[in-house]
């Protein structure tokens, strides 16, 4: 049996329940929907802290696994049939013990729910202060072996971005909307999205830009090169659903 697995088995059961809300992610240069993240929600549509409130430090381990199934299952039922989607996945590089092993459930609910591998993007948090690199460059190797997208969330607020990317090379940055935010003012912002960018193209990274909110930012974003977007300016998040493209699509296209 995997190393790993007996601590796969273990910890408490989870005792609340949660769904999922979508929120698109816009390809400009294509002028279509690149793919949906899939954000934590209440049963009853409730914010994400609520949820992530409840779960408790040996919660961790199920809560991950169960986060991914459920991901899968709703998109599996809204995205329309034979499209070219991906489904972006929130995943805790602390949670996860031996990443084959760990990996059971997402391939087992992919296979159930007739869902491609190659459509799945994971998406860890610089957040997130990450105990192990090494570790960590195990996980992305093995999501990179069964075809998975990679991706490194909130670039640019979090623990170590930079240093990161030295270890490892992800797929796809996600630019954090505090860079983002008012960026088409703010020449600091624009000097280092500059740079980021620059840094991208080198190792041959994917770059979004998240939590864009006005056209400014939007424009400003797309003139540096950036073609993939999420946030309120295109859509938010909808519940259990797929939202309809807004005012931002247009003035893309």
């Amino acid at each position: 049996m995997a190393h790993g697995c007996e601590g796969c088995r273990s910890g408490a059961e989870l005792d609340f329940t949660f769904s999922m809300a979508f929120q698109p992610i816009y390809d400009v240069a294509a002028e279509r929907v690149w793919g949906y993240e899939a954000l934590i929600r209440g049963t009853a549509g409730e914010g994400a802290y609520g949820v992530l409130s409840k779960v408790a430090a040996d919660q961790k381990y199920r809560f991950d696994q169960a986060c991914r199934v459920k991901a899968i299952e709703l998109a599996s039922a809204l995205f329309p049939q034979g499209a070219d989607l991906r489904l972006s996945i929130n995943f805790m590089p602390n949670a996860v013990y031996e990443p084959a092993a760990c990996l059971r459930a997402t391939l087992a609910a992919a296979k159930t729910h007739r869902f491609p591998l190659n459509s799945i993007m994971f998406e860890f948090t610089e957040a997130e202060e990450i105990v192990d690199t090494d570790h960590l460059t195990k996980i992305i190797t093995e999501y990179r072996r069964r075809g998975f997208i990679t991706a490194l969330d909130d670039f640019g607020a979090g623990f170590a971005g930079l240093g990161l990317l030295a270890d490892f090379q992800p797929d796809l940055i996600k630019i954090d909307m505090k860079l983002v935010r008012d960026v088409d003012t703010s020449r600091p912002r624009q000097a280092i999205l500059a740079a980021v960018l620059h840094i991208a193209r080198e190792l041959g990274i994917t770059v979004l830009a998240e939590g864009v909110e006005t056209e400014a930012e939007f424009l400003a974003l797309k003139a540096a090169g950036i073609r993939l977007f999420q946030g309120y300016y295109f859509a938010k998040p909808a519940f259990e659903a797929l939202p309809p493209i807004g005012a931002g699509a247009a003035v893309a296209a």
